[in-house]
């Protein structure tokens, strides 16, 4: 199935402006059967609720989606999406409705823009679009769902760019285009470096106010917009050049405010984030970023001076230490996560539109970088989605949605409408595209590669280079059709010399297995394509991809994880159909425990010890090296800073724009570890970087999950202090074990036993109140080293557990031994075994220890595994007694229970899944119950619940709501 550009020139480098239309092939949907008939739909009553307050703040009832979406995907899109006043008929309740509302009006304004070569290929490509969104492939970002084919402005953008220049009119038309767009929800950023400093003489002879102080207005205009309906904090972002004379005064804003914060929250004042004090401390809307250039970065490396500039004319009005501002531009981040760095040179080095202007800001999460006045629109593709079942990514599938997802963003800007009339006028005429994906860290792991390693970060580099060069070879094949970018006449040469850039960092990657090379070959054709089919064609678009958040439709697509971050958790909170919750394992999981050759046992084992532990440390079976692939954002596993910095590094130089994503540190991260995040980002060829280091800031309120951690932290420190001054008192106390020998005549049982064809047998001696008291082990010929060394071990042991030393400790210390013999046993209960003593440990921990502590082992027997997959549960129906006793113990007849009904599915088919604690109602909070650690992220202003980190900002799960990001 193929796809092509008919007429003269068609799909090739001949290709010229004003040839035919599209003409396509089907090759996800089916030739005459409309997408929606080979889906099972069914009804679903959609009701969210407050967790905090118990007040419901949504309901629909009998809303219409396929049987493959997740509660939380319908919800989501039930509350978010659907227009039209609820409880009447112009309510929309189906997916169906939905989908044809933005895609027919997608498929009008194509038809009606000469992008298809006939009828047909228009109903091909409604059906291909409509096929990728029902089944989840990718989405547009949230204001095509929001506008798209309703009565209201048909904004399809949700990220802009402003400019400000050093004049009051600039200046007021900033605070005043900045509240449209907050007003419609979405986000602007802006430079205010052409702003005269504090330092320099107005014409009038007076001294400047300086761009800080201007920056307190638009904040008030912000906080006042987001008070009077809005239900999330404005988004905006604020840039410095780090040569503006009041860049110190800048970097330090939020840092005072911090201190104030503290202050005042001392003093009893509501200082949490929504709290009714808060609006009193400044600068809380926006997230700052310094702009700072190749000149100033390697004055920091050599230690040097640096010079600031007046505005205007462009001389040195002061000079500092480069080194001592950079500390301080990395001491304020440590103390509240502002100021990012902006790598001014990277940015305008890969910049398409030179002779246009320079870029000189972004939009609130970084991603976004072009002209100012600029707005672009965002769409994402599911990664995982492509993921074959033999584990292989299928590169030309993906490049096949990549072709249709590009085309329906460019037809949008025909339609769209914008927020003021400079944004529409340099949108029209550079036609920004930003397609990007999400669920990276998901596919990694399904792939069984590391987040943070060679492989991992070959396979994302391929991927990304693969979406940029298939999206510019469509944006040139429809400059062959409907004509290239307004502005790319003047800006040819310089367009050119990028995508030969994006084409040279692609021949530079270096594959690492044959999934990444299958996907880096048809990489390596896109781009050739892309430099031969430009300098004939141009290019439609200005630029063609970024790295968003994608908080909202990373739920609606039930992604694992957003953008290009790695997983949050490896345990989820799972809302589930007839109502209630459950804790499951991360579904990927299995998957790449799999690829990684492990057993269905061993699968198994790994997957119950996730679900009690909620990370893979110690997990029965699993091997050390393998333990990187799941390594999370969060928990015991988490990802170290540089291993984030070194995945956007992989990223970055195949997307037009930037990534949105934020480094996390832990508390106990310094300055210094600050400097070197942001010091390598620019030596690796970031475009930018934000840091947050945990609990830096005081505004954001932890759930009672959190503050119960650091209660029980601190009940520890002072229970540790007592234990001291105790230890003082008692120090000359010696403990002296004693030794409890078995009886003359005990209880004992031999076992045979098979390990990778070696045979071999033991004998274990028990109390008589059924504790284990020896063992003797019969390996080899008697007389030969083998039998001596395992003689010399039984009575080690034997000793060991008659003088205290648990039997669990044993268990714990001798499973997971891998050396050879190796393999298949012969016991039922055991089928897999690493080694002879990892058999011996997990057959004495079924004879001996009770059901709860094999459990914390991950060990069961045949008997429980079957009952696990039949009642979702290993725990037996009654209380087994001791060893002795079940030894004497007669056979009894036990009559089977009458099954009873259960009205929401059962569990039993997700890994590792159970009830989810009632104090749990999201990932986070889960987390935070399971391993008693909090969680630093807001509550969600919507349902009280904990959000979690999503690019730059922070995404509800219950209900799709985030902290700034459309």
């Amino acid at each position: 199935m193929t796809e092509t550009v008919s007429g003269p020139g068609a799909a090739g480098a001949e290709g010229r402006s004003g040839a035919a239309g599209l003409t396509l092939t089907p090759v996800f949907s089916t030739p005459g059967v409309h997408p929606y008939d080979e889906i099972t739909w069914e009804r679903r009553d959609v009701v969210q609720t407050n967790w905090k307050t118990g007040a419901t703040v949504f309901e629909q009832r009998g809303v219409e989606f396929p049987d493959f979406w997740s509660v939380n995907a319908s919800t989501i899109v039930t509350s978010k999406y659907f227009r039209g006043a609820l409880g009447t008929d112009a309510r929309e309740w189906s997916l169906k409705q939905l989908v044809d509302r933005v895609v027919k009006t997608y498929v009008a304004a194509g038809v009606e823009h000469g992008y298809f070569a006939d009828e047909a290929a228009a109903q091909v490509f409604e059906h291909e679009l409509t096929w990728l969104l029902v089944h989840q492939y990718f989405s547009f970002n949230s204001p095509v769902w929001f506008n798209v084919g309703t009565s209201s402005p048909q904004q399809v953008s949700a990220c802009f760019i402003l400019s400000v220049d050093d004049s009051m009119d600039s200046i007021l038309n900033w605070y005043k285009e900045e509240g449209f767009i907050f007003k419609g929800g979405s986000g602007a950023g802006l430079n205010l470096s052409r702003i005269r400093s504090s330092k320099e003489l107005l014409s009038s002879g007076g001294t400047a106010s300086g761009p800080v102080s201007f920056m307190r207005g638009a904040d008030a205009s912000a906080g006042t917009i987001k008070s009077g309906g809005a239900t999330r904090r404005a988004a905006k972002m604020v840039v410095l050049d780090v040569d503006h004379p009041d860049i110190e005064e800048f970097v330090a804003t939020k840092a005072r405010e911090e201190d104030k914060i503290r202050a005042l929250r001392d003093a009893g004042f509501d200082m949490d984030l929504g709290g009714d004090d808060i609006t009193s401390v400044q600068y809380q809307n926006a997230n700052n970023s310094v702009r700072v250039s190749d000149e100033f970065m390697r004055a920091v490396e050599d230690g040097t001076e640096f010079g600031l500039r007046a505005r205007q004319t462009g001389e040195v009005i002061e000079t500092v230490d480069a080194r001592e501002l950079f500390h301080k531009i990395a001491k304020a981040a440590w103390e509240c996560a502002d100021p990012g760095l902006q790598y001014d040179d990277t940015i305008n080095d890969w910049h398409t539109n030179p002779e246009t202007g320079r870029i000189t800001a972004s939009n609130p999460c970084s991603e976004y970088m072009s002209l100012d006045n600029s707005s672009c629109n965002l769409a994402s593709l599911n990664l995982l989605k492509f993921l074959k079942d033999d584990d292989t990514f299928d590169a030309d599938l993906f490049a096949k949605a990549v072709e249709i997802i590009i085309t329906a963003m460019d037809i949008s800007i025909c339609f769209a409408d914008f927020p003021t009339e400079p944004i529409g006028e340099t949108t029209r005429n550079y036609r920004q595209l930003g397609i990007g994906y999400a669920n990276l860290g998901a596919l990694l792991m399904a792939m069984g590669l590391g987040y943070d390693s060679d492989g991992g970060r070959a396979m994302a580099g391929t991927i990304t280079s693969l979406m940029t060069g298939t999206s510019y070879r469509r944006s040139a094949e429809l400059a062959a059709i409907v004509g290239p970018y307004n502005g790319y006449a003047r800006n040819a040469e310089a367009h050119q010399r990028v995508m030969r850039k994006h084409q040279a960092a692609n021949d530079a990657v270096r594959t690492m297995h044959s999934n990444d090379t299958a996907v880096h070959r048809l990489a390596t054709k896109e781009w050739a394509k892309v430099v031969e089919l430009g300098k004939v064609n141009g290019f439609r678009n200005a630029q063609a991809s970024v790295l968003a958040p994608t908080g909202t439709i990373g739920f609606m697509m039930d992604c694992d994880t957003t953008g290009i971050e790695p997983d949050f958790s490896l345990v989820k909170f799972k809302k589930l159909v007839g109502g209630g919750s459950m804790q499951i394992v991360n579904q990927t999981i299995p998957r790449a425990l799999k690829k990684l050759g492990y057993q269905p046992e061993q699968v198994e084992a790994i997957v119950d010890y996730i679900a009690e532990h909620g990370h893979v440390v110690d997990a029965p079976g699993l091997r050390q090296e393998h333990y990187e692939v799941f390594d999370t954002a969060m928990g015991a596993r988490s990802l170290k800073p540089m291993g984030h910095v070194r995945m956007m590094a992989a990223a970055q130089p195949f997307l037009s724009g930037a990534i949105s994503k934020t480094v996390n540190l832990p508390e106990s991260a310094t300055v210094e570890e600050i400097e070197d995040v942001y010091l390598q980002s620019w030596k690796l060829g970031l475009k930018a970087t934000a840091i947050y280091r945990d609990n830096c800031k005081v505004g954001q309120p932890l759930s009672d999950g959190g503050g119960k951690a650091k209660k029980d932290a601190a009940d520890a420190a002072e229970a540790a202090e007592a234990a001291e001054v105790v230890e003082k008192v008692v120090e000359k106390i010696v403990y002296a074990p004693t030794r409890k020998r078995l009886p003359k005549s005990r209880v004992s049982r031999t076992t045979s036993f098979t390990v990778g064809g070696a045979e071999g047998y033991m004998t274990s001696g028990a109390h008589e109140d059924g504790e284990l008291g020896e063992i003797f082990l019969k390996l080899g010929k008697q007389g030969s080293t083998l039998a001596g060394v395992m003689d010399a071990f039984s009575i080690a042991v034997s000793i060991g557990l008659q003088y205290g030393v648990p039997l669990e400790t044993y268990v714990s210390k001798f499973t997971n031994l891998r050396f050879e013999p190796a393999g298949l046993t012969d016991d039922p209960d055991v089928r897999m075994s690493q080694s002879i003593m990892d058999y011996i440990f997990r057959r004495l921990a079924l004879d001996y220890l009770p059901f709860d502590e094999r459990a914390g082992l991950g060990i069961y027997s045949a008997e429980e595994r079957q009952r696990h997959l039949e009642t979702g549960s290993y725990e037996p129906v009654e209380e087994t007694g001791s060893a002795a006793e079940l030894l004497e113990a007669p056979t009894v007849e036990i009559t089977p229970l009458p099954e009873v009904a259960v009205e929401s599915k059962a569990p039993s088919a997700e890994a590792g899944a159970k009830p989810a604690p009632k104090e749990a109602h999201t990932s986070a909070e889960l987390l935070e119950k399971i391993t008693g650690t909090a969680v630093d992220s807001p509550l969600c202003f919507t349902c009280g619940t904990k959000m979690r980190p999503a690019g730059s900002c922070y995404v509800c799960e219950g209900c799709g709501s985030t902290s700034g990001c459309s």
